[in-house]
């Protein structure tokens, strides 16, 4: 399996502060993977939930993650503080791809990186439905060439 490089600061748009707890470390001492995944889950509901497009109780269109990745570059422990970065490397008819990346401090390359991808779906259906014009709206402005 071929590692991806990590992708700089310089290549997100939209940034959001989050403090480790004491409880994300593990038993080796940094904080455990699951935490990264719970990282990319907030900084994308964060960003939909502000630009209001999504309402977690009451949308009639949800996102449902049909795949997911994450690389490891560097570790991170409490107490530090991380940015969790997002973009948008595909918006299809029904899905995106949402990347994420993982910084401390200044840091210009991230400590980690993934992606994962929502399609959407009729919330009763549950199945597959065209992404709303107003969400599409939202995130074309977060959308980044794709990197090799």
């Amino acid at each position: 399996m071929d590692r991806p490089e990590p992708i700089p600061r310089t290549e997100y748009r939209h940034f959001l502060s989050i403090q480790t707890r004491w409880m994300d470390n593990d038993a080796y001492g940094h904080v455990n993977n699951v935490v990264y995944y719970s990282w990319f889950d907030t900084v994308v509901n964060e960003f939909l939930i502000r630009r209001g497009v999504l309402d977690i109780a009451k949308s009639r269109v949800v996102g449902l993650v049909v795949d997911t990745r994450c690389t490891y570059f560097r570790e991170v422990a409490f107490p530090q503080t991380v940015e969790a970065a997002l973009r948008v490397g595909r918006l299809g008819t029904s899905s995106v791809r949402y990347e994420i990346g993982i910084f401390t401090g200044t840091e210009a390359l991230p400590c980690a990186q993934g992606h994962f991808v929502h399609v959407y779906v009729d919330r009763a259906s549950r199945r597959p439905v065209p992404l709303p014009q107003e969400l599409r709206d939202a995130l074309s402005p977060l959308v980044t060439p794709p990197q090799a």
